[in-house]
């Protein structure tokens, strides 16, 4: 009885410290979390005065032209795989690894962005052409060396298109795979974009507002300098939402695991209170027996 009374308040002791770790992880998620997100909304001026420079240089060329613009028969692609570098976050990576299950190895190719992604397409020996690891809240700096790669490899032919796979942050308890187009750049997505992040009637008023700007160098030349950076920021914003995503999917994995570890304390502790009272009740009965076999 007393070994295992013994046993019980070990693990009692042992799950409670497990929930004092799970506790603190869960508040540090919460932090990063809200870094993420405010790291992400921080972006999005930029974004904004970007897309209203490209609208208004498309209003002014009646043909806009760019290879970035260019739209092919997709033979070949790249997916940029935006995963986690480390676990204990629930499903999050299981779902986006499902999602990138469904793409066909045979047309793509693959840079991974975490090492959880990294070790799935390793494992399935899928064609990985890089892979990178980033610090939490990767600033543009960081991004433009895999936008560059991506970039390089859609204009020189090797590519037909660009997608990025990364979980969307809908809310704390929502985390959604998307798979979404960043090469080629669709031209009449700008124009809704700018009506949406500006915040006016039309897409049309958006550029009105710079009309009077008058653009040097020609227009293809500084499309050359603006579209790479609109791409990057985008992965940018991309990578951020992950994180943030990833964050939350955490926080609420180690919120259900401390309030499990709670729930197991609680039981073992009722245990605990059986074992100890059956132990005295039969104490109780030994002494009593003893005494009436005396008197």
């Amino acid at each position: 009885m007393a070994a295992n009374t013994r046993d019980i308040r070990r693990r009692i002791k042992s799950i409670r410290n497990t929930a004092q770790i799970t506790k603190a992880m869960q508040m540090v998620a919460a932090a990063k979390m809200r870094k993420a997100q405010q790291a992400a909304l921080a972006g999005r001026p930029f974004a904004e005065m970007l897309n209203r420079v490209i609208v208004s240089v498309r209003d002014r060329e009646e043909e806009l032209k760019h290879p970035l613009f260019e739209e092919r028969p997709v033979a070949k692609e790249l997916i940029l795989v935006v995963t986690s570098d480390r676990g204990l976050c629930g499903a999050f990576n299981t779902n986006l690894l499902r999602e990138l299950s469904k793409c066909d190895p045979a047309n793509c190719l693959f840079v991974a962005i975490g090492r959880k992604g990294f070790q799935f397409l390793s494992r399935t020996r899928r064609e990985i052409m890089a892979h990178f690891e980033l610090k939490d809240m990767p600033t543009f700096a960081d991004i433009r060396p895999i936008a560059k790669l991506c970039i390089d490899q859609y204009l020189e032919g090797s590519v037909d298109r660009v997608r990025v796979l990364y979980n969307a942050f809908v809310n704390t308890l929502t985390q959604t795979p998307v798979l979404q187009t960043v090469a080629p750049i669709s031209p009449l997505k700008f124009g809704k974009e700018a009506q949406a992040q500006a915040g006016h009637e039309t897409g049309r008023q958006a550029s009105d507002d710079h009309n009077g700007y008058l653009f040097e160098p020609a227009a293809g030349q500084l499309l050359d300098q603006v579209l790479p950076q609109y791409v990057t920021l985008e992965i940018q914003q991309m990578v951020l939402d992950s994180q943030a995503a990833e964050q939350s999917a955490r926080m609420v994995a180690m919120k259900n695991a401390t309030e499990n570890a709670k729930q197991i304390v609680k039981d073992l502790t009722l245990e605990y209170n059986k074992l100890r009272q059956a132990g005295i009740t039969s104490e109780l009965l030994e002494i009593s027996t003893a005494q009436m076999a005396l008197s």
